[in-house]
């Protein structure tokens, strides 16, 4: 027995809009339940043979009354039923349940009959009911009809053969196949691979999602040269949305993953030559075969430091790039080392030349061999870079600290003073560098000492400081004291008239006052009206009580400890890089915490740089002789103090005068780069001793401005035609000027439009190019178009550059140009 459930909606609907409804039930599936029937305010009549009665009542007896008149069985043909013709001027409803389901969806294309008896089970669900109906359009045919019932399947509001490939994709990916057994429960799981036939090319006996996957990237491999013209515009467009899309990029990385494997990819493209390989990102192994080559290449020496950049840049738009970037940016920091020191001589006529070609040039080895470590222990694959770990290590100990080591001690034992005409020294930083500040009327300074922070380090926060909107910085370097020790390089930053060690070497005298911890340097400061204070306070400091302590003092001195911390212990030393990152967000941070308070002029400086390797040193890296002397106060690794120090080859001497000291101690330092072999003591990072490294110490100087100073770069739109005729179109566009700290790189997304429709693949773009040589700074933009755009043959489309709209999913218009689409039939096999 049928239920009056389903049926009453539709004759209260009928009832909203007229009084009289008829109701033939041929099979008087509802006659029996037709008492039950509650319509407020109509009355039920049965027509038995009582057609004149029904007649009369409705129309003279109760001519405004609202009835419902119910037949049962067969209904006299022509003239014979004498109800015709009010059913002729009010309609007869039926409750047959295809026509309930297709007037309850208000739906009136053809076919639709059909499609409702054909998947009568999925009609039973009210829920998945309402899910398609607001799907609907009037005029959907059978075919939209039942692509969106297959979206409301795999719970997507959209139901184009790209959506519910994406939908079933990701399910696969995970392991998962519900949603496609939904399919195929409601029967139609045919009609959707019927679909995939039509639209990608894809068929097969026994179609499924996993033989779908392998068909589509195979057909990938082969660029999809097998698929028929009508399908390859779509298919190239779909699979490209597919990968690129970060809805479904991740299950696509992870099906490709899988059918790489199935397929043996690897093997193919053992002998791939590089430039084979760098327009494709298909699969992850493309990405590792390149890193190889590269590696091979930079070891080898078969590609200049500018092709080995290129390459890496190229790279940046691959889909895998994200798991590689710390490979790509050991390779590119040890390609630019490697080629550096291939031509560098380090020859030097002068103490201050010295000092000067290091600030200037020499100081970028001692960098990028930091950065080769610390991004090639950030990699989960450092396979590929255990060959050149080793060129590295070799060139750069023997060819630069080894050669400039000895170059430079050449110079240290010419001098008899330890002073610069280059580089002001370290012991009239404050005379020179905050005094100068101060004694303008009300202004204050605030000086960041970041131990052990090395030029190269600062050269870095320089350029970081500088990509910060409306931060500017500037860097200096001056001449660090010897011993380049901490209590030493501290002491010598505070306002002073005298600097000397004390009788047992620490701690080191000011004007004749301890100046180790922040109580004695704040009796220092005093004079000055000066506050020192460690940097974890600052940071954890709330904004007010920062501008209360800043608005307090007419000098601040921030004390910022994480390089030296870390490397000056021997069981973390090999972390000092780390150590490094770390300081380089640290500082940022403090500058901008500062700035937040007011604070306008800022130092940031430190007490001395460091020799650092990251391999275990050869003995021949220590010296074989021990020091001698009549009292030795203090031996360090890199620096001795004492009295009556014996003479030896191994040591240059320095009598305390000599070095600006005011005390008794002599000071003896280990030639080049060489360390006492001291028991218990770390070996790769060092400091104290005389190599450029550690006495040249930057001063760097921030500014925050008033206006903001960063913009993204410009890029134009350089159109070759005004007329799109084939399927594609290759847009030139350029990018108007090198990237640099203060003109930022843009990304861009591409795409041909006609009003906001979409009849085009999507194009990522990166403007990243930092070359001065405009050559280096074109792209194009390879648009294919897709099916959709057929309909606009004739009519002008627009190619649009895309930007995200900040700390947002929109886009907006950055540029356009219009072209005029103007193709032929035969367009369709241009591909």
């Amino acid at each position: 027995m049928s239920s009056l459930g389903a049926v009453i909606p539709h004759l209260e609907q009928r009832f909203e809009s007229q009084r009289l409804v008829f109701w033939h039930d041929s099979d008087r599936e509802y006659a029996a339940e037709l008492d039950a029937l509650d319509l407020a305010g109509v009355t039920t009549l049965r027509v038995e043979n009582n057609e004149y009665a029904v007649k009369n009542r409705v129309l003279h007896e109760e001519p405004t009354g609202r009835f419902l008149i119910y037949r049962g069985g067969a209904v006299p043909p022509g003239t014979g039923n004498w109800l015709l013709d009010l059913e002729l001027v009010y309609g007869v409803f039926t409750a047959d349940r295809t026509a309930l389901v297709r007037q309850r969806l208000g739906l009136t294309g053809s076919g639709i009959d059909n499609v409702v008896r054909d998947h009568e089970k999925f009609f039973r669900v009210a829920k998945r009911v309402q899910s398609l109906k607001t799907l609907l359009t009037p005029d959907d045919d059978a075919d939209r009809f039942r692509a969106k019932m297959c979206a409301v399947l795999l719970g997507q509001r959209e139901h184009s053969m790209l959506e519910l490939t994406r939908a079933l994709l990701i399910e696969n990916a995970r392991g998962d196949d519900d949603k496609y057994e939904a399919l195929a429960e409601q029967g139609l799981d045919g009609f959707h691979w019927a679909g995939v036939a039509k639209i990608y090319g894809y068929e097969a006996s026994e179609p499924s999602v996993d033989d779908f996957v392998l068909w589509m990237f195979r057909q990938a491999i082969d660029g999809f040269a097998s698929i028929t013209p009508g399908a390859l515009r779509n298919i190239q467009l779909d699979f490209a949305s597919l990968r690129n899309d970060r809805r479904g990029s991740d299950a696509l990385a992870t099906l490709a993953r899988r059918s790489s494997e199935s397929l043996g990819y690897a093997s193919s493209i053992e002998d791939a030559e590089l430039p084979e390989l760098m327009g494709n990102d298909l699969f992850e192994d493309v990405e590792r075969k390149v890193i190889s080559a590269l590696a091979d290449a930079v070891v080898e020496r078969t590609m200049s430091a500018r092709e080995v950049s290129e390459t890496i840049r190229a790279r940046q738009t691959s889909i895998w790039v994200d798991g590689y970037r710390e490979l790509y940016a050991a390779l590119g920091a040890a390609s630019d080392l490697l080629c550096d020191l291939a031509t560098e001589k380090f020859e030097i006529t002068s103490f201050d030349e010295g000092l000067d070609r290091y600030r200037r040039n020499w100081f970028r080895i001692d960098q990028l061999y930091r950065q080769f470590h610390f991004a090639a222990r950030r990699t989960e694959y450092a396979g590929p870079l255990e060959a050149l770990r080793v060129e590295v290590e070799k060139h750069y100990a023997n060819r630069f600290l080894y050669e400039l080591g000895n170059a430079w001690q050449l110079q240290v034992d010419a001098v008899d003073e330890w002073r610069s005409v280059m580089l002001r020294p370290q012991t009239r930083f404050f005379a020179d560098h905050v005094e100068p500040i101060i004694r303008k009327g009300n202004r204050k300074a605030v000086v960041i000492i970041s131990d052990a922070l090395r030029y190269e380090i600062a050269d870095e926060l320089r350029s970081r400081i500088r990509q910060e909107d409306r931060f500017d910085a500037t860097l200096d370097a001056m001449l660090g004291v010897l011993p380049s020790y901490t209590q030493l390089g501290m002491a010598a930053l505070l306002p002073h008239k005298t600097l000397g060690h004390s009788h047992d070497g620490d701690p080191v005298l000011v004007d004749g006052q301890r100046s180790d911890g922040t109580g004695n340097r704040n009796k220092v400061l005093a004079s000055v009206d000066g506050y020192a204070i460690q940097a974890e306070e600052i940071l954890s400091m709330p904004r007010g009580e920062l501008r209360e302590l800043y608005g307090a003092h007419q000098v601040l001195y921030v004390y910022h400890d994480r390089i030296d911390a870390t490397g000056d212990k021997a069981r973390t030393e090999r972390q000092v890089f780390e150590a490094a990152n770390d300081a380089l967000r640290d500082l940022v941070d403090l500058i901008k915490r500062l700035t937040n308070a007011n604070a306008t002029n800022i130092l940031v400086t430190a007490d001395h740089g460091f020799l650092y390797q990251d391999t275990a040193l050869a003995d021949a890296s220590y010296l074989s002789t021990k020091p001698q002397g009549d009292d030795l106060v203090v031996t360090n690794r890199r620096y001795v103090l004492g009295r009556g120090l014996k003479d030896d080859p191994a040591f240059r001497k320095f009598e305390p005068e000599q070095l600006g000291l005011s005390n008794g101690l002599e000071v003896q330092i280990p030639k080049s780069i060489h360390r006492l072999k001291l028991p218990g003591a770390g070996s790769r990072f060092v400091h104290g001793g005389a190599s450029l490294q550690e006495v040249v110490v930057p001063v760097l100087t921030v500014n925050k401005k008033r206006k903001s100073d960063t913009r993204p770069v410009n890029v134009e739109v350089l159109p070759e035609t005004d007329k799109i005729t084939t399927g594609q179109v290759v847009v030139k566009l350029f990018q108007s000027e090198p990237v640099s700290e203060k003109v930022q790189p843009r990304t861009l997304r591409a795409g041909l439009y006609v009003g906001e429709t979409l009849i085009s693949n999507q194009a990522e773009l990166i403007f990243d190019q930092p070359s001065d040589d405009k050559r280096d700074r074109y792209q194009s933009a390879r648009m294919l178009l897709s099916q959709d755009a057929n309909e606009f043959n004739n009519r002008t489309v627009e190619f649009c550059l895309e930007e995200q709209i900040p700390n947002t999913t929109q886009w907006r218009v950055y540029q356009r140009a219009q072209y005029l689409l103007k193709r032929s039939f035969t367009s369709d096999f241009d591909f």
